[in-house]
């Protein structure tokens, strides 16, 4: 089976391929078959905007598809930057700019607590919705401990609760091991591989 990832975020693709390594499962992206352009996020939701990314790859392919929205909700800024987590030091920012951004806001608070979401959406070729859900609190730094992951501002100030590491701190394989994302794709890697095995069932 065959799914196209649609994103162009290269730190993305990697961790979302190792977590389908040794899977019947083939991971391509946007580039790699050779959409051009991106879906618009400008859904009110997480899940708005992952069935948004998933769409705009279905309806150039006859492929399954699927992509993933995630936020971040910090609880000293009511649940900000949430659904704009990208977005919120405008639409241009780079990574950079969008940490300074987010530390620059969290200036004199002692609470710095947060959380990541994740939702993931599939569609499959005859159109059929799916959703998957991940999330894992912790705080925002002071100052970021090391560089970003690329496109991944928050990766060196967001620290999850239980480890001593920032997300730019870890290997893949750490990160997908308790991450939002991590937790949300292995549920769609389960269900698209009952899927395969019923279809295999099926055929016997």
């Amino acid at each position: 089976m065959r799914i196209i990832l649609s994103t162009r975020n290269p730190t993305k693709a990697e961790q979302i391929r190792d977590i389908f390594k040794g899977s019947s499962i083939e991971v391509v992206t946007l580039t790699d078959v050779g959409i051009d352009g991106e879906s618009k996020e400008d859904g009110e939701t997480l899940k708005d905007n992952a069935l948004k990314k998933a769409l705009f790859a279905y309806e150039r392919s006859d492929d399954w598809t699927m992509a993933d929205d995630t936020g971040v909700f910090i609880d000293s800024l009511n649940g900000l930057p949430g659904v704009r987590t990208s977005r919120w030091a405008g639409d241009n920012a780079t990574t950079e700019e969008t940490m300074a951004y987010t530390l620059k806001r969290l200036l004199g608070k002692n609470d710095r607590t947060a959380k990541f979401m994740t939702v993931v959406a599939l569609v499959s070729p005859s159109g059929e919705e799916h959703f998957f859900t991940g999330e894992i609190r912790g705080k925002i730094l002071d100052a970021p401990k090391t560089r970003p992951q690329p496109k991944m501002p928050y990766s060196p100030i967001f620290m999850p609760d239980g480890t001593g590491k920032v997300w730019a701190e870890m290997t893949v394989e750490e990160e997908n091991a308790i991450s939002h994302r991590g937790q949300a794709f292995r549920r769609a890697k389960a269900f698209l591989e009952s899927l395969a095995e019923g279809q295999t069932a099926s055929s016997a």
